[in-house]
């Protein structure tokens, strides 16, 4: 593949969105890598490691992490070979000096951001998903109290693990991510309509069926143009 046909695309959206559902379901439409910073940072959080901690304290509180440790991990990530013919971010840019650093790096690799995924959701209806998200120790399935209840009150579907909320799915602080998410990423939708690549999904009240019939349609689209 040359570096004209790559797909180098952006899932973005607020949190709860539905970004980890549909980034799933492109990796392996797309056969791109899907490179989510929420994961590696929940990784080293779950190592202990110092900036694991460091970056849970912000997560619990609601806030971002530091762009300067944020943006060294996805600059080693897209340098991996799995990644030199397209990629899948997920969570990442999420402010426009992350946005700026993010084409700076492809564009010293002569690669460049091809599409712009936006899942285009209401406030209330994000403050609903999140708060009633429930995910399961064992094997991290996700499951939610009124849109996918497990068959037993508290028990996974697939592996009976214990469900449980995340420290910042309670109400309070979802209210504070999206705040963050509307001063800090929603400007990245101006950023990259302005360069031409975003690609809106108005996604409320669809299934994540539909949502990705709508996305396999843009990227389809867009790699015929």
């Amino acid at each position: 593949m040359t570096r004209s046909q790559q797909r180098n695309v952006i899932l973005l959206g607020a949190p709860g969105a539905g970004k980890g559902t549909q980034a799933e379901r492109m990796r392996d439409r797309f056969s791109l890598p899907h490179i989510s910073t929420g994961d590696m940072l929940r990784a080293a959080v779950a190592r202990g490691t110092e900036m694991g901690l460091a970056a849970k304290k912000l997560m619990d509180a609601g806030a971002l992490v530091s762009d300067d440790v944020v943006v060294g991990i996805v600059r080693d990530r897209l340098a991996e070979a799995d990644a030199a013919e397209g990629f899948l971010l997920d969570g990442f840019p999420r402010t426009l000096d992350q946005a700026e650093s993010l084409d700076e790096t492809l564009a010293a690799a002569g690669r460049a951001v091809t599409d712009v995924i936006l899942l285009d959701v209401p406030e209330g209806e994000l403050v609903d998903r999140l708060a009633g998200r429930r995910l399961c120790r064992s094997c991290g399935k996700p499951h939610h109290v009124t849109y996918s209840p497990p068959a037993v009150d508290g028990q996974c579907d697939d592996c009976a693990g214990e469900l449980y909320q995340r420290d910042d799915d309670n109400e309070a602080t979802v209210s504070n991510r999206l705040d963050v998410y509307r001063r800090q990423t929603e400007p990245l939708v101006d950023y990259y309509a302005d360069r031409g690549v975003l690609r809106r999904v108005e996604s409320s009240g669809l299934t994540p069926d539909e949502v990705f019939a709508a996305i396999d349609n843009i990227l389809d689209r867009q790699a015929s143009a």
